[in-house]
């Protein structure tokens, strides 16, 4: 059998402390202390802890050139059959078939390795955002400035403000109108349902391609209403309905130049429930008419950007971009709009049927129509959205 490193991994020392009243009773500081070594392998997702004897044949593999395992020494046999067990060595017979295929889609996608490692260990799959900020007593502002203290300047001052140059302001049109009135919405009315040709309009102004350029018969490059590295645009749109007329509730993959909607197997879960784990349970996003996850296709943007340092981060840009054009087309259309982060990637994936080592969820958005009360408090300072006697406690 042949035998190679896997083509991404990092190994991580870790310090694990504990309470210790030998050592306290000693006269120590009552902590004992552990280290030990983990890798971080991307193709894998999931943390391996290693010891001594392999983390030096890990050092010794290389991740390239196979080599026959009859040329490492016999007392290096036993850590070799755990580190192929593990998938952190790779093996050219049929019997490490699964983890060969999975680092070979990995080298196959041109991942930056530490970009690789990053998405793979920062995915979610069962984590609970409300019950983390409840059990850290960080649910509001006061408490957040309670338990951690004062935040950097909310403007940073740079140099001699005496020598500071005033800008005009200047009158309000249209637009600026417009961008007052985008504040995220974590109020949706279920009861009211979107008009389809009203959800088409949002789907074809934020995520339909508006033109195409092509080079050959397999190479195109297309122009939506929002940038993207390389005009490559791998950000796929995978769609959870729930209140769209004429539209049955459940999952669907936008088609971006065909304009139209590819309906997929429904979830394990109910619609709701699933749409509550895929956000961390932010039940404030639950009634969403429409719910987008954002899941690039980092393969094609590696296609160009090969192990490119810059590459992921412009792919996390265009997320940016599009939840914004989203944000500003829901506001024009008199409805509300989110985005988060916090999401359970690894749900959404199996979900969609989406390949973690080439493509992935980065983020949720969605929009719908507003809630006439709001039930959830939405940052609105200017009072453009809300009126004072729209909120719950003053309602009730």
């Amino acid at each position: 059998m042949r035998v190679r490193r896997c083509a991404t991994l990092y190994l991580e020392p870790r310090e694990d402390t504990a309470f210790d009243l030998t050592s306290l009773l000693a006269g120590g500081d009552g902590l004992a202390r552990t280290r030990r070594w983990v890798a971080l392998a991307p193709h894998l997702g999931e943390e391996v802890e290693v010891d001594a004897v392999e983390r030096e044949l890990l050092g010794e593999l290389s991740p390239e050139r196979w080599m026959s395992a009859s040329e490492l020494p016999a007392e290096a046999r036993p850590a070799l059959r755990r580190l192929l067990k593990a998938g952190l060595a790779i093996g050219s017979t049929r019997a490490h078939a699964t983890h060969r295929e999975r680092d070979e889609r990995l080298r196959g996608a041109h991942w930056h390795p530490l970009a690789a490692t990053l998405h793979a260990f920062t995915r979610w799959d069962d984590a609970d955002a409300v019950q983390n900020m409840q059990d850290s007593g960080t649910e509001t502002a006061v408490e957040m400035r309670e338990v951690l203290g004062a935040p950097p300047p909310e403007a940073d001052a740079v140099g001699d403000s005496d020598a500071r140059i005033p800008l005009a302001r200047v009158a309000g049109n249209d637009f600026d109108d417009l961008l007052a009135r985008r504040a995220t919405c974590r109020n949706f009315d279920p009861s009211r349902a979107l008009p389809f040709d009203l959800f088409s309009q949002l789907m074809q102004r934020v995520f339909a391609a508006q033109a195409e350029v092509r080079v050959g018969e397999d190479t195109a490059f297309l122009k939506k209403s929002s940038p993207s590295g390389g005009g490559l645009h791998p950000t796929e749109a995978y769609l959870l309905v729930q209140h769209v007329e004429g539209l049955a509730p459940g999952l669907y993959h936008y088609h971006a130049t065909a304009h139209a909607l590819e309906p997929l197997p429904a979830p394990e879960l109910p619609l709701r429930e699933f749409l509550m784990q895929a956000v961390a349970q932010q039940h404030w996003f639950a009634d969403a008419h429409v719910a987008v996850a954002l899941a690039p296709r980092f393969d094609r943007t590696f296609w160009k950007y090969r192990r490119h340092m810059k590459g992921y981060r412009v792919v996390a840009l265009e997320a940016g971009h599009l939840s914004q054009m989203l944000y500003l087309a829901a506001t024009e259309a008199g409805l509300g709009a989110f985005i988060t982060a916090a999401i359970n990637e690894k749900p959404l994936e199996a979900a969609f049927g989406l390949d973690p080592l080439r493509e992935g969820a980065l983020a949720v958005c969605g929009f719908g129509w507003r809630g006439d009360t709001m039930e959830t408090m939405e940052l609105d300072p200017n009072g453009v959205v809300w009126e004072p006697a729209t909120t719950r406690d003053d309602a009730d």
